[in-house]
């Protein structure tokens, strides 16, 4: 189970610093001819990179949380597990739809 979790935060982790990566190219040429033409669609470009923020950061909380509860006696070990489950289904979450954004956008304007 650990090995599970440690590759899952690791691709989140890797998928996030490819995005970061883009960011450069995406706002030098593509950021203001999206505005432009469709400030809805630039909008919404952008909260997608909050969410994908976002969805790195609930899969680090929920690998700490998991890890976390290992180390803690039987009382404190549940609650940890459980807020572990409820940062990876947010983190899920918050990537499916900065996914979805993404191929909005995308199918609107791209490299």
């Amino acid at each position: 189970m650990h090995l599970s979790v440690t590759l899952a935060v690791a691709l989140v982790t890797l998928v996030g610093a490819l995005g970061a990566a883009l960011y450069t190219p995406y706002r030098d040429a593509l950021r203001q001819p999206i505005f432009a033409e469709a400030p809805t669609l630039g909008y919404l470009f952008e909260r997608k990179e909050h969410l994908a923020f976002g969805s790195v950061v609930f899969a680090w909380v929920g690998t700490l949380a998991y890890m976390g509860a290992i180390y803690v006696d039987d009382t404190a070990r549940p609650s940890l597990r459980r807020a572990a489950h409820w940062a990876f289904i947010a983190s899920a979450g918050l990537a499916v739809t900065a996914a979805v954004i993404g191929t909005i956008v995308a199918s609107f304007k791209s490299f």
